[in-house]
């Protein structure tokens, strides 16, 4: 015999996959969000793939084919040392998606353990913490990282370890304390305060999974610093050394050099250095736009339009 369903239970909306609702206000409402990670997504595949999806390696040097414009040998062109721009700049999004990648995460997760301790313990533990990252956030940073890179010698992991340490103890600090502040006053916090629950299970069950949204949205728009500094470091000659490409490498030195009689030896990677942050920038809008509160209602405008139109 089938039961019969109550009034209330024929009313209850139906559960509805999260991340599938974000995805759908995500290509609803923010058609240029999407595009930029969608965009982002082939640059990451690129960088992973390089070795399958270029032509040519990366320092194949060819003199004969020295300085050629774009052709249907050489898509992109070569340079100076007549090495294949199209392999270079495939390789180079590997650099620049791996930076991005890895000092995004150790920056926030750095960020992210400062500002919840700094947060939740208040007091002169948030006194201090506070007053270092203002010391930090006094100094350029462009100077933090030249100094450092000049001490522990130029490379990948460096440049990685570098931007990562550099952005967790700056401002992003305030943005996670600012979250962890708010949650703290809620009543389940003081409930688990009260029944002797640990400062770090507090932390760690009901005011982490609290402040994912103003995590998430950190991420990806630090994944931008990261590349831009990244490719200021290469600029300058202190980021991933030579014969490894690197966008902010190849604008450098040959690229300045060369700048006028082959003008696709800069024209390339600062295009692509351009596209990648500003696909990253636009996803991570979209993303902030998507998962505050504040800016999405209560149930999102693409979930209060389906309802009116139902």
């Amino acid at each position: 015999m089938e039961e019969k369903k109550t009034p209330l239970q024929a009313r209850a909306p139906k559960k509805r996959n999260h991340l599938a609702d974000i995805f759908t206000r995500l290509v609803k409402e923010k058609p240029l969000g999407a595009a930029g990670g969608a965009i982002l997504l082939i640059l990451l595949l690129v960088g992973i793939f390089a070795d399958v999806l270029a032509p040519h390696g990366y320092n194949d040097v060819e003199f004969a084919a020295r300085l050629k414009p774009p052709s249907a040998e050489h898509l992109l062109g070569t340079d100076n040392l007549g090495r294949d721009l199209l392999s270079r700049v495939i390789y180079g999004a590997r650099i620049s998606m791996l930076v991005g990648l890895g000092a995004s995460l150790l920056s926030t997760v750095i960020s992210v353990i400062i500002g919840s301790v700094s947060g939740y313990f208040g007091g002169a533990v948030d006194f201090l913490i506070q007053r270092f990252v203002d010391s930090v956030m006094c100094l350029p940073s462009l100077i933090i990282l030249m100094t450092v890179i000049a001490i522990t010698g130029p490379g990948l992991l460096p440049v990685i370890l570098v931007l990562g340490v550099e952005g967790g103890v700056g401002g992003r600090v305030r943005v996670v304390r600012s979250a962890v502040i708010a949650i703290k006053r809620n009543l389940y916090v003081e409930a688990a305060q009260a029944i002797g629950v640990s400062a770090f299970e507090t932390i760690r069950r009901h005011i982490l999974p609290n402040i994912m949204a103003p995590v998430i949205v950190m991420f990806t728009m630090s994944m931008g610093s990261a590349i831009i500094a990244e490719a200021t470091l290469s600029f300058l000659g202190l980021g991933v050394p030579p014969p490894m490409p690197s966008w902010g490498g190849m604008l450098s030195l040959s690229g300045r050099a060369y700048m006028l009689n082959a003008p696709w030896m800069s024209l390339w990677p600062g295009l692509c250095l351009c596209v990648a942050v500003y696909c990253i920038n636009m996803f991570g809008d979209a993303l902030r736009d998507l998962l505050d509160p504040r800016l999405r209602g209560d149930l999102g405008s693409y979930a209060v339009n389906k309802q009116k139109a139902g």
